[in-house]
């Protein structure tokens, strides 16, 4: 396919040295107005000549640098085919013809002949004749082919269907329906394989689903375990705590004894010094009177009962310090029970939470899920695109059989001009049938017309109203466009349309040609010349509009 993207031009016609530039694939849709002698048909001439060094109108090739500046004038024009990019550029005083390949221009040493023939043999496909019957259509190139004389008619469709190629066509389509049997087998092959997958996704999918209930159910058993276990626990530690409550501290009571055995320890000493001294003393260490024998038995009798009765005390206090001390293991041991309760009901509440958290992940984490469901959405885009892809190979082999069923036959132009007349009457009646005009159209091997209304009535195309007419004559438009396309192969986003709606088709008319234009797809860019800007602005995408300023056409 040959995809135009811009055109540019300076010099040419009534443009001045200031390049305009258009981009083609900007937009599916492209309004061109402008008054009378504004330059809007520009355009189709710098296509013609950039591409064929001669413009669309019947301009010579003198007449094409513009008279104020009378040089430079230079056309640009670039496309792409497949992933090569294209750039032609020609012009005029000086003479320029350069051919560009991915930015590397090609070979220049051969004549200007011999590189105009490789361009359009070997890069376009494409010459002259069949550019503007595909490419850029005129209102003279279609609206009065049902005014012309039989002869004029015979000549038009004969160069459309480019009769003296017919061999090389039946053998380029027989080769061409052979692959795509292959391809529609192969198409239909992968649909399955498609379908296969789709339907291990989607189980998959299901297993998965099922798989996250299961791992819910499991984490919320556990939770429900762990919730009946930390009861229990907090059960037994009520009972502990109950317990504890019921014992005083013995610690505290130790503590008192510790203090009363240190007293008593304290008094012992001091009694036991106090009676060594009245046994080894004579005199008062203060008065240095001498103490009386009575006097020390007396004092040493008195420390001695001291000393029992402390010792006595001591002995006591031991068999209290046991009993205590048994109290403090029994006391503690509560304790400790208490904690390691505590300690093991926190570390199952961790546990629970972390269970939780796990949960609200497993319940609320569909990432996985929705990764596979995208894949599966994926899967049924492609199974859509494979099974829309069979369908048009399907479509064009049957296109191409009822073709090749045409082509088969090599005798006199008459007689294949009569097997293309059925595909021809089909392709009118679609279109006529597309802009609500419902009437079977029928030209005969003369290229004498029949139109009959639902009704059987006969009319004869000058019987009709001038918006009707129009109707017929875009009808035919299309049709050779369609009939040249696939004659010569050639496929292309460029289509050139000038003032096809200024003549009398009314707002229905209007609305339902641009209805067929919407039906072309996306890949096309129209560009459609009127002078019904008004009208037309909110039928297209983009506007494109000529003015004549100080007698140069500038574009805005």
């Amino acid at each position: 396919m040959i995809t135009f993207e811009k055109i540019r031009w300076k010099n040419f016609l009534s443009t001045g040295n200031s390049f305009t530039e258009i981009e083609f694939n900007r937009s599916p849709s492209t309004l061109v107005v402008g008054e009378n002698g504004s330059g809007k048909s520009t355009m189709l001439d710098a296509v013609c000549f950039s591409l064929f060094n001669k413009p669309f109108r019947k301009i010579s090739k003198t007449q094409l640098t513009n008279s104020i500046n009378n040089k430079k004038m230079v056309v640009e024009i670039e496309f792409r085919i497949g992933r090569k990019e294209f750039k032609v550029i020609r012009g005029v005083k000086p003479n320029v013809f350069e051919l560009y390949c991915d930015g590397q221009m090609l070979d220049q040493d051969a004549a200007v002949r011999d590189t105009q023939k490789y361009l359009e043999e070997s890069i376009l496909k494409m010459n002259y004749k069949s550019f503007t019957q595909i490419v850029i259509l005129g209102s003279a190139s279609f609206t009065p082919f049902m005014q012309l004389p039989t002869a004029s008619r015979r000549e038009i469709i004969e160069d459309i269907l480019d009769i003296e190629i017919f061999t090389t066509m039946n053998q380029v389509l027989r080769d061409k329906i052979a692959v795509l049997r292959d391809e529609i087998r192969d198409v239909e092959t992968e649909v399955e394989v498609a379908k296969s997958k789709a339907t291990v996704q989607r189980k998959y999918i299901e297993q998965l689903e099922k798989d996250k209930k299961i791992k819910v159910d499991k984490i919320k058993e556990k939770i429900n375990e762990l919730i009946e276990a930390t009861a229990e626990l907090e059960t037994k530690l009520s009972e502990a705590s109950t317990e504890k409550e019921s014992h005083d501290d013995p610690k505290e009571r130790k503590r008192k004894l510790d203090g009363l055995k240190d007293k008593l320890d304290s008094n012992l000493r001091k009694a036991r010094k106090e009676l060594d001294f009245y046994h080894n003393t004579e005199e008062c260490p203060t008065c240095k009177q001498g103490l009386t024998h009575d006097f020390k038995e007396e004092k040493q009798k008195e420390k001695t009962t001291r000393i029992e009765e402390l010792e006595s005390g001591l002995t006591d206090m031991d068999s209290e310090y046991q009993l205590v001390q048994k109290s403090i293991e029994v006391y503690d041991k509560i304790v400790t029970d208490i904690q390691d309760i505590q300690s093991e009901i926190i570390t199952q509440e961790r546990y629970k939470n972390r269970l939780v958290l796990e949960l609200n992940e497993a319940e609320t984490n569909v990432a996985d899920i929705d990764d596979e469901r995208t894949k599966l959405r994926e899967m049924a885009v492609d199974l859509t695109t494979k099974n829309k892809q069979k369908t048009d190979k399907g479509e064009e082999q049957h296109y191409n059989t009822a073709a090749g069923s045409l082509l088969k036959d090599t005798g006199i132009k008459t007689r294949v001009i009569r097997q293309y007349l059925p595909i021809i009457n089909q392709l009118v009646n679609k279109y006529l049938a597309a802009m609500d005009f419902f009437v079977h159209f029928d030209l005969d091997e003369k290229f004498n017309e029949t139109i009959k209304s639902r009704h059987r009535d006969n009319f004869s195309y000058s019987s009709f109203s001038e918006g009707e007419k129009q109707r017929i004559d875009l009808a035919l438009l299309f049709t050779w466009r369609t009939i040249a396309k696939m004659k010569n192969s050639a496929s292309t986003n460029l289509l050139l349309l000038d003032e096809v709606f200024d003549s009398s088709l009314d707002n229905n008319g209007v609305d339902y040609v641009m209805n067929l234009l919407n039906t072309i797809g996306e890949e096309t860019n129209v560009f459609v010349i009127s002078h019904k800007g008004d009208q037309l602005f909110d039928k297209f995408r983009s506007q494109i509009k000529f003015e004549k300023i100080r007698n140069y056409s500038v574009m805005s």
